[in-house]
């Protein structure tokens, strides 16, 4: 067989494992690992059963593989934000802002990484694309701390660690909260209004925490 039959086998191969892999993503992020179901990952790909096992082996594999891919989504929008080209407090803010829109347009990453919380992220635990890209992002975020503090405008004790979960945790809890919290606080949490209040301030309080 020549090399040039062998190139739509192999387009068409990826084109079915991509296919695949978008159809899981809405099926995982709706009904968790545990609800979603292969059938239905299949006729939404336009796959068959067989494929998806011969591609990925197990149900469990899929949903790992679309964790995975969903985690490198994200990192890979944040590196291409070059925020090494602004200046350290533009560069945060933009970050903040960021998060949020990339919350706000992508709610399956949310329900996505909650569901591999209940699983105590088993899926995720032996990953080394995960460890690989999480390495990087910390990195990038100590080198733009360092930035600030060279600048005289952030804290010299910034952990980027700490500072990743928090800009993180104050936009997912409110968004993973959103039905709970509407009846709690009594407002809607998802108007326009109350979303651009709540970046708002998201970015006050990273702001206050960061700066000097």
């Amino acid at each position: 067989m020549t090399a040039q039959t062998q190139k739509p086998k192999i387009r068409d191969a990826e084109a079915t494992r991509a296919r695949i892999l978008a159809a899981a993503k809405v099926e995982f992020a709706r009904f968790g690992l545990g609800g979603a179901r292969v059938d239905t990952i299949a006729e939404n790909s336009g796959a068959n059963k067989r494929m998806i096992y011969h591609y990925f082996d197990s149900k469990e594999n899929l949903f790992r593989e679309v964790l995975e891919a969903a985690y490198v989504d994200i990192r890979s929008a944040e590196q291409a934000l070059d925020l090494d080209a602004l200046a350290p407090r533009d560069a945060l803010e933009k970050w903040i802002r960021f998060t949020w829109d990339y919350y706000l347009a992508n709610p399956e990453f949310i329900t996505l990484v909650n569901s591999e919380n209940l699983h105590r992220a088993k899926h995720l635990e032996d990953s080394q694309a995960i460890r690989v890209i999480s390495r990087r992002f910390v990195a990038s975020t100590k080198d733009l701390l360092d930035r600030g503090v060279d600048d005289g405008v952030f804290r010299s004790d910034i952990d980027p660690v700490q500072l990743n979960i928090t800009i993180a945790a104050i936009g997912y809890y409110y968004l993973t909260n959103r039905f709970t919290g509407s009846i709690v606080f009594e407002r809607d949490f998802m108007t326009p209004e109350a979303l651009e209040e709540r970046l708002a301030f998201n970015i006050e309080t990273i702001m206050r925490l960061v700066c000097v």
